[in-house]
């Protein structure tokens, strides 16, 4: 059996968090506020698209212009529409459009009701806040830390190991620290304070930026388990 056209569907998860940042981009735009195409496509793959090219996210944007337009409402101007959409995907689309408002959209414009008014999604303008005031001379406080000892022979040898390189985005090492030596900072997969181990196979080096985004970024699971499959020395703990 030919799977291949299998794996190229796109899930309703998939083609759902590609509409809803097309509204986003779409409410943005009708309210001149700026956006990055190349960002949000960069989010997306970072999230519910991780298995996604750039340029596979780039052409749905314009399946999803198309079917915008065959509705009769604006695009993106930024993506042109390309008609092929492929079997049964322009339903879908226009179901998940549907499930967002698109329709009540629709009846408002034909009404005269700017896009402006009318809250199609949960993006609205930003709102500029009061700048708040501070504090000159802020209060000392206490608090306790409660840290694990851990073998510094491990840190070194996963650092000396990452030759500079982060083991999770594989970029060079932001920038070198005061000790001549490029920056990165050694991650337990499975964190101490869980049960993890401080072992070879439960440690990577990381740059800070993939260091904070295993402990708090939205996709930590799904980024946590890329490194499993991309680095060989670990070990599911």
């Amino acid at each position: 059996m030919d799977t291949s056209n299998k794996k190229n569907v796109w899930s309703d998860a998939e083609l759902e968090a590609s509409v809803d940042a097309y509204l986003k981009m779409l409410a943005l735009e009708q309210l001149n506020q700026p956006f990055k195409k190349a960002d949000e496509n960069r989010i997306l793959r970072e999230g519910p698209l991780s298995k996604r090219s750039a340029s596979s996210v780039e052409y749905r944007m314009q399946n999803i212009s198309a079917v915008m337009e065959q509705l009769g409402h604006k695009r993106i101007t930024g993506y042109v529409s390309a008609k092929n959409l492929g079997s049964g995907v322009s339903k879908r689309i226009r179901e998940i459009l549907a499930t967002k408002g698109i329709e009540a959209l629709q009846k408002a414009e034909q009404r005269g009701i700017s896009f402006t008014s009318f809250q199609l999604v949960e993006f609205t303008a930003p709102q500029k806040k009061e700048e708040p005031v501070g504090v000159l001379n802020p209060n000392q406080t206490t608090i306790t830390v409660v840290r694990l000892a851990r073998a510094q022979s491990v840190k070194n040898w996963v650092l000396e190991y990452s030759q500079g390189i982060c083991e999770g985005c594989s970029q060079t090492a932001p920038f070198i620290s005061a000790n001549g030596q490029p920056f990165l900072e050694v991650h337990h997969v499975k964190h101490l304070i869980d049960g993890g181990t401080d072992r070879l196979c439960n440690t990577v080096a990381l740059c800070p930026n993939c260091h904070r985004r295993c402990h708090y970024s939205r996709d930590q699971k799904a980024f946590t388990a890329e490194i499993y499959k991309k680095v060989e020395r670990l070990r599911p703990e």
